[in-house]
C-alpha cells in the first residue's frame, strides 16, 4: 500500500507518509526500453547494407527515444510525497511536488475534519482534510480502494 504510518498508532506524534504507486522501477524501465529496441531492430537487420536502412533507421531510433522520454516524464511526475504529522495539538500536512516545491497546511487537531466525497471530487472517493478555513486534498494519487482505506485510517487517527 503506498502509504504507511511511520510511528506506532498509540505513540505521539503519529506520522503518515504517502507516495504514488510505482509499478515500473528503474531496472524494469531499462529492461523494457532495451527489449523494445531489440524487437524494433529485428526487422531492420534484414536491411543491413541496403540504402533503405538509412531511411528507416531515424524512425526506429526516434520511436525508441519517444518511449524512453515518455517513461522518464511519467516517472518524474510521480515524485510526489505527502507527510501527515499528528501530535497532541496539531495536524500538519506537508506535500512535496515533483518540481520540488513544498506546500504546507496545519490546523489544530481538535478542529481537523476528514471528508470523503464519493462522486463530487475529481476522483471517486476523494479524501480531504478541513480546518482553519481551508480544505486540502490528501492522497488523490492513490487508487480508489486505497483512498477508502486512507479515509478510515485518518478518521481513527483523528478520533484518538
Amino acid at each position: 500500500m503506498p502509504y504507511e504510518w511511520t510511528s506506532p498508532a498509540h505513540s505521539t506524534p503519529q506520522t503518515m507518509r504517502l507516495w504514488p504507486h510505482n509499478s515500473l522501477p528503474a531496472r524494469g524501465m531499462a529492461a523494457f526500453v532495451l527489449s523494445t529496441f531489440t524487437l524494433i531492430s529485428l526487422p531492420v537487420l534484414g536491411l543491413l547494407g541496403s540504402p533503405i536502412l538509412w531511411g528507416i533507421l531515424p524512425f526506429t531510433l526516434g520511436a525508441v527515444w519517444a518511449i524512453y522520454y515518455a517513461l522518464q516524464k511519467n516517472f518524474k511526475s510521480r515524485q510526489i510525497n505527502e507527510e501527515l504529522s499528528l501530535d497532541e495539538t496539531m495536524a500538519i500536512l506537508t506535500r512535496t511536488n515533483p518540481q520540488g516545491d513544498v506546500q504546507e497546511w496545519e490546523c489544530d487537531r481538535y478542529w481537523t475534519q476528514v471528508t470523503k466525497y464519493e462522486d463530487e471530487g475529481p476522483v471517486p472517493h476523494y479524501v480531504t482534510l478541513r480546518g482553519k478555513g481551508r480544505e486540502v486534498e490528501i492522497g488523490a494519487f492513490l487508487s480508489e480502494e486505497e483512498r477508502i482505506d486512507l479515509y478510515d485510517d485518518l478518521r481513527r487517527a483523528l478520533q484518538r
